[in-house]
């Protein structure tokens, strides 16, 4: 009798012409509309499976050279007069804003993914948009991010904006902790400030070595900028405590998806926050 062989199939490669669309379609996600112009990221992180890195090493020379000649080429596109853009600039009485990056050149990198979360085949692009202070964008820096994660014929979009003040050099408090990495200090300047493992699609600002019972995204520190007060926001599993009591859920279960429900609890001066009882940062204002 033949025996079935079990090997599992080895998964589809995607053409290396995939990772360039798909850098291309993340970028035309991330245009920021201004008064006089519509800024591109110029920044672009690709992720890959470590064995498909492996198997692109060698060209990802060409591939950084032909990704940002696409990228050059996608903005002369968008910034020729079609029929469209003639009526549209005509009845909004003046010149379509032009197309542009906003690093005035860009910056492309492949990468293989770090935590083992992605599966052969998949691509993972970050873009980062940095909007520098000026009158047409208010008082702050924004940073806007969008992550792009392409498995199989299915495209998920994140998107996550921070904000900080004119002067982001300006610390209103510090965090120090332990973990299984050692011991940390952080000065915070930003005003919301991400804690958790952390990952390839789960960025933070403070990132914890720890067992899983500490979330990816497990907690956020938000300081209104208006009155200077800090909030905790708990985003766990596992939950979060604040000087040994257990702080609100900052989030509800919809459809399998996790929306913020506005739930903070407010930080006095010094504090002490608990990540699934794991891991506990001591929180200090600066006065």
């Amino acid at each position: 009798m033949a025996h079935q062989s079990t090997a599992r199939p080895e998964p589809s490669r995607r053409p290396a012409r995939d990772l360039i669309d798909a850098v291309l379609a993340n970028m035309r996600q991330n245009l920021e509309p201004l008064k006089y112009s519509v800024l591109a990221p110029s920044q672009y992180v690709v992720y890959l499976h470590p064995r498909e890195y492996e198997r692109l090493e060698g060209v990802v020379p060409i591939l950084v050279e032909e990704t940002t000649r696409a990228l050059s080429e996608a903005l002369d596109q968008l910034n020729r007069r079609s029929g469209l853009r003639r009526y549209v600039a005509r009845v909004l009485g003046g010149p379509m804003p032009r197309v542009q990056s906003a690093g005035g050149g860009w910056h492309v990198e492949f990468v293989a993914d770090p935590d083992g979360e992605m599966t052969e085949g998949d691509i993972m692009i970050d873009s980062v948009l940095v909007l520098p202070p000026g009158p047409e964008l208010g008082a702050g820096e924004r940073t806007r991010r969008i992550t792009t994660m392409h498995s199989g014929a299915r495209v998920t979009t994140k998107e996550t904006t921070l904000s900080r003040p004119k002067d982001a050099s300006a610390v209103f408090a510090h965090v120090t902790y332990d973990d299984n990495a050692g011991q940390h200090a952080h000065d915070l300047a930003k005003d919301s400030v991400t804690i958790g493992r952390g990952g390839v699609s789960y960025p933070v600002d403070i990132r914890i070595v720890s067992s899983v019972d500490v979330s990816r995204e497990h907690a956020r520190i938000r300081r209104d900028a208006a009155t200077g007060h800090c909030f905790l926001v708990d985003l766990s599993s596992l939950g979060t405590t604040l000087n040994g009591r257990h702080v609100p859920q900052g989030y509800d279960e919809v459809n399998g998806s996790k929306r913020e429900n506005g739930a903070e609890t407010p930080l006095p001066d010094e504090a002490r926050i608990g990540l699934a009882e794991t891991v506990h940062l001591d929180f200090r204002m600066v006065r």
